[in-house]
């Protein structure tokens, strides 16, 4: 990217990265030792590297990509042979639909384009980078190639009769380096599980980033029970059991970071199965604010559990943030003059100054036996990881008509639904109307990512059918919204993060009348709408509104 001395000048005091007095230094010395001003100012660190060619990209119209803070495709990496990346200073870094996204340190450099093009068949959008950031790019993908060839190198498959060469293998150096590096690298990508699944001819490895699945890369098919074998050495599981399903925990320290790991185990035809829950520990320390409730809700939630006693149930499918919304609450509620006792399965996180319990079926210790236990361990506050039976409704139920606030899950889609679910197991409904105050339900939608995301004005008609009323958009006009776009901040999808959509439903007089006498889920839940109660539909469509995520996420997650 050649620049005039005068131009850098100009740009770098417009972006406020330079005074005019540092710049006359800069210049000055600059010529004193015979360099351009821009390798002057980087190598004496008056400004930095990624800055200063943030600045020239965006003066030539091009997006500059951080290489360190996006997911790096290997699929894409292995497009261009690294010598010819390294001489043209260039890096494939992600897909964006049929596009190749490629990192360039001169995006001016047509015959590099061009070859890139011709060798990969596809059509290239720019994004510029640093030099050195594309350089440590390919160290990094060379040093992951490097570990995975290092172990699939052989020819023979290893024989998952042989327990003793299968542990063995598990223990050297290459297949610790590719474990290790394919928990690094989630982490790194912000993955909240880890799918380990063998074919009949190799090991697909993929990550869930916000909700979606995304194939990370494939191994050689005799690297699976080396890494398998080495996952349940690290998480304590039996190594020889390969008949049934298992379960675990690892712990592993990153730089700067400790991560916990859930382990589980699958046999299918082609061998077992892994998949891995990364628990990241700061989850557990979210305060309600961060989880997307819109103030309304989150007042009328707080009013609820901060009550005595009475039930309070969050509700949704598996992998909706139940638990994260119970952390956040029991983090408000959890002071040094309350006893808080929770019963989990397993226990995701640990919370300081809360007694948590572990559910042991081979030792007797379920749900509903340690309820049991709780009540007589003086508690004001208990925490029901779920509630799966008839058995643990009713002690749940009875814990709440005689002085404590419970707090639980259960799995249906709506919150009026609750109440259908519970009679159903055989809970009398004149107890749960006396003893429920609010059911949640919630889902998890992608956040749209900000850096990349389009406004659009959309037509009326499109807004009704989607669920916005004709008198609202009458009133406050049709709102401006946003699309997902795909940038190289977001790996092309055009969301980064998620927020969790809500359908509070407090328990009223009416409610109470409707559930002693078994109204139906529907009719509840008409009669919730009609006393305030915003459906999760609703309360996605506000976010959407708000800029935070868009109309077809929503539509994924709601019904």
């Amino acid at each position: 990217m050649a620049e005039t001395s005068g131009e850098l000048g100009s740009l770098l005091i417009e972006e406020g990265l330079l005074s005019l007095d540092q710049l006359y230094e800069a210049t000055d010395a600059a010529e004193e030792a015979g360099q351009p001003l821009a390798r002057y100012l980087v190598e004496h660190s008056v400004v930095p590297e990624q800055a200063l060619v943030a600045t020239l990209a965006r003066s030539i119209g091009y997006e500059f990509v951080d290489l360190t803070e996006v997911a790096i495709d290997p699929n894409a990496v292995a497009l261009v042979p690294e010598p010819l990346a390294r001489r043209y200073g260039a890096i494939p870094f992600a897909f964006q639909g049929d596009l190749l996204l490629v990192a360039l340190a001169d995006p001016a450099n047509v015959l590099a384009l061009d070859d890139i093009r011709a060798l990969t068949g596809r059509e290239v959008v720019i994004r510029v980078a640093t030099r050195s950031d594309i350089d440590g790019a390919l160290r990094r993908v060379r040093s992951f190639d490097e570990q995975v060839t290092e172990f699939t190198s052989g020819d023979d498959e290893l024989e998952e009769e042989d327990l003793h060469a299968v542990e063995a293998a598990s223990e050297d150096a290459p297949i610790v380096k590719l474990v290790n590096m394919l928990i690094s690298k989630a982490v790194g990508d912000r993955a909240s599980d880890i799918h380990i699944e063998p074919t009949d001819r190799e090991v697909r490895i993929r990550y869930r980033i916000d909700g979606v699945l995304h194939e990370v890369m494939r191994t050689p098919k005799n690297t699976h029970a080396a890494t398998i074998s080495r996952l349940k050495i690290m998480s304590d599981i039996d190594i020889a059991e390969r008949r049934k399903p298992q379960d675990g925990r690892i712990s592993v320290r990153l730089p700067g970071t400790k991560v916990d790991l859930r382990v589980s185990t699958l046999p299918t035809i082609y061998g077992e199965k892994v998949v891995m829950r990364i628990l990241d520990t700061s989850t557990a320390l979210l305060n309600l604010s961060d989880l997307g409730f819109e103030e309304d809700t989150r007042a009328k939630y707080e009013e609820a559990f901060r009550k005595p006693y009475g039930t309070i149930l969050v509700t949704g499918p598996t992998g909706s943030g139940k638990s994260t919304t119970l952390y956040a609450t029991l983090n408000v509620l959890n002071q040094p003059d309350r006893n808080i006792i929770t019963i989990e399965d397993p226990v995701e996180y640990r919370l300081a100054g809360i007694n948590q319990v572990q559910v042991n079926r081979r030792a007797g210790l379920t749900f509903a036996s340690a309820l049991r236990s709780f009540l007589r361990q003086d508690p004001d506050i208990m925490l029901v990881g779920e509630i799966r039976d008839l058995e643990t409704a009713n002690i749940a139920i009875e814990s709440a008509l005689t002085g404590h606030m419970v707090l639980s899950t259960l799995h249906t889609n709506t919150a009026a639904a609750a109440i259908a679910r519970l009679t159903e197991m055989g809970v009398e409904p004149f107890l749960i109307s006396s003893a429920l105050d609010a059911v949640l339900a919630q889902r998890l939608a992608r956040r749209l990512c900000e850096k990349c995301k389009e406004p659009y004005d959309p037509t009326p008609e499109s807004l009704i059918d989607v669920g916005w009323s004709e008198p609202e958009l009458e009133e406050n006009g049709v709102p401006k919204l946003y699309r997902a776009i795909g940038c190289s901040s977001c790996s092309g999808t055009g969301y980064r993060g998620r927020l969790a959509v809500h359908e509070l439903m407090v328990v009223s007089e009416e409610i109470e009348r409707m559930t002693v006498e078994r109204a139906t889920g529907d009719d509840i839940s008409r009669k919730a709408e009609a006393q305030g109660m915003r459906t999760l539909r609703s309360d996605g469509l506000k976010k959407v509104e708000r800029g935070l995520s868009s109309v077809e996420e929503i539509l994924r997650v709601t019904v």
